[in-house]
């Protein structure tokens, strides 16, 4: 076929109207390209980070934000809240008594437990002290983090409707159990637009445990921008070699070399969405620009050769290896630094089914000094106020064993019903107890916060509206917490 005719029958309605625009377009281009052409007001000490956001909708933030960014420390796999946060003492005269169907009262459970004939109660293990002014009650696997629970807002009645992983870390992540969707910092992204020209802003950092990742799967949708547009998903940064994939040019490839390649696949591309005005067009040529960027800006921000002994210290003996997540944790302090508007820390192998009181001693010797770290140096520097940390996962534990049950030995299957979640910085209350589960950790009985009262939350920090911050897709408007959620009051100062 004739190429010529073929580019013809290609457009489409879409295209026609779109071309009317094109104008526009190319000015939107521009200040991808060159965001100082259209920034005004003070620059910001760091010369890569601007006062005003590069991209982002018109009327976006909706109101004062007390957020400019978020660091989510998520606990792929499931963390038991009944040994780490919900203490539940009475439980103690409850061991290997079957959990009363009263409690339980037909809720669902997994196909790894539906089969017991049994529900044994295995109260927790661990000692828990009450810390702080606020006296917030902590387990001794958290030494670390008990000493800043004045710094948080601990909530204890987080709540799904998924059982099993995947679906619940894609729910609580783009807020729909089904796979599609733009995920949180996505949105964020499209909403916010990006502190930074040289980095993404949405960044998401795995870490890795005795030398490995294991556990649950987890898959790039959990960061992917679904029907936004890509240059809102998550880059994600490798730990060894380039920390993003070819960001080194290849032998025989100059910086210049590769500047007159851009600027010529640049001007072929603009080309191209004159013609058929695909803004996906647009979206290539931005991610091609960012990694230019990226070659210089992200090997800047993965040296920690610059970071003090002090600091160093301050995060624990890991810091020093990559992928680590200690050394993700400061990774994502410097980020905050530079203007990253969200940060994803990942860390699984929390799927504890059996031999729980082991492995959750290890993950809480990798977690508990990194976590109290990021927070003491976000607020040391004065970057706690605007910005938001949360940790957690995406469901609970519960209080019945799975498997074998003995005094010093159990498992734990999925809980969905209650868990908790911490948060800090950024206009959250300090030294708030939030919520109130039973005796057994396995209802709640008070201030229930489901997934997207959370997510509302979030949102509502960084200045947006919930309900308003949408994207028409198929027909209908979507939004990251769906058609539900309301904002937690409780948590705000």
């Amino acid at each position: 076929m004739n190429p010529i005719r073929e580019a013809e029958l290609i457009e489409t309605r879409r295209h026609f109207f779109s071309r009317s625009a094109t104008g526009i377009g190319t000015a939107a281009l521009a200040s991808l390209l060159n965001p100082d052409l259209f920034a005004a007001g003070n620059a910001a000490p760091n010369p890569n980070v601007g006062s005003v956001p590069v991209g982002g909708l018109p009327d976006v933030p909706h109101f004062a934000a007390k957020a400019k960014r978020v660091i989510y420390l998520f606990m792929s796999g499931a963390p038991s809240q009944l040994d780490m946060w919900d203490y539940k003492p009475k439980m103690r005269d409850w061991f290997d008594k079957d959990l009363p169907d009263s409690v339980r009262n037909g809720q669902r459970i997994t196909t790894m437990t539906s089969g017991q004939k049994r529900f044994p109660i295995a109260p927790s293990l661990f000692r828990f002290q009450r810390h702080g002014k606020c006296g917030t009650y902590v387990s001794e696997l958290l030494p670390h983090t008990a000493k800043m629970v004045d710094d948080l807002a601990v909530i204890k009645t987080i709540n799904t409707e998924a059982i099993n992983h995947d679906p619940a870390i894609t729910y609580i992540q783009t807020g729909s159990q089904l796979p599609g969707r733009p995920s949180t910092g996505a949105w964020m992204s499209y909403g916010l637009g990006s502190l930074n020209r040289n980095l993404p802003a949405f960044v998401v950092l795995h870490s890795t445990v005795n030398g490995g990742f294991g556990g649950q799967a987890l898959y790039s949708r959990l960061w992917g921008s679904g029907f936004l547009s890509t240059r809102h998903q998550g880059v994600s940064l490798r730990s060894t070699g380039d920390p993003v994939l070819y960001l080194s040019n290849p032998d025989g490839m100059s910086a210049s070399m590769r500047r007159r390649m851009l600027d010529e696949l640049g001007r072929l591309n603009a080309e191209r969405f004159t013609a058929v005005g695909d803004p996906e067009i647009q979206s290539r040529i931005a991610q091609y620009e960012m990694a230019y960027r990226m070659q210089t800006s992200v090997p800047e921000l993965t040296d920690i050769s610059g970071e003090t002994k002090e600091t160093l210290d301050l995060y624990g003996p890991d810091v020093k290896t990559p992928g680590t997540f200690a050394a993700n944790c400061l990774l994502a302090r410097r980020m905050a630094e530079r203007g990253v508007r969200f940060t994803q820390v990942f860390i699984r192998q929390w799927d504890q089914h059996g031999n729980l009181p082991n492995d959750i001693r290890r993950q809480c010797r990798i977690i508990d000094q990194p976590c109290y770290a990021l927070v003491q140096d976000l607020k040391q520097r004065g970057l706690l106020e605007d910005t938001l940390v949360i940790w957690g996962g995406e469901f609970g534990r519960t209080i019945y064993c799975q498997g074998g049950l003995t005094l010093k030995n159990y498992g734990r299957d999925h809980h969905p019903r209650c868990y908790t979640k911490w948060m800090a910085g950024a206009g959250i209350k300090g030294g708030t107890d939030y919520g109130l589960t039973d005796d057994f950790s396995y209802n709640v009985l008070q201030d229930p916060v489901h997934i997207h009262d959370l997510n509302a939350t979030i949102l509502q920090q960084l200045g947006i509206n919930h309900e308003r911050l949408t994207f028409k897709h198929q027909g209908r408007d979507f939004r990251l917490t769906d058609v539900h959620g309301n904002v937690v009051d409780g948590i705000l100062s």
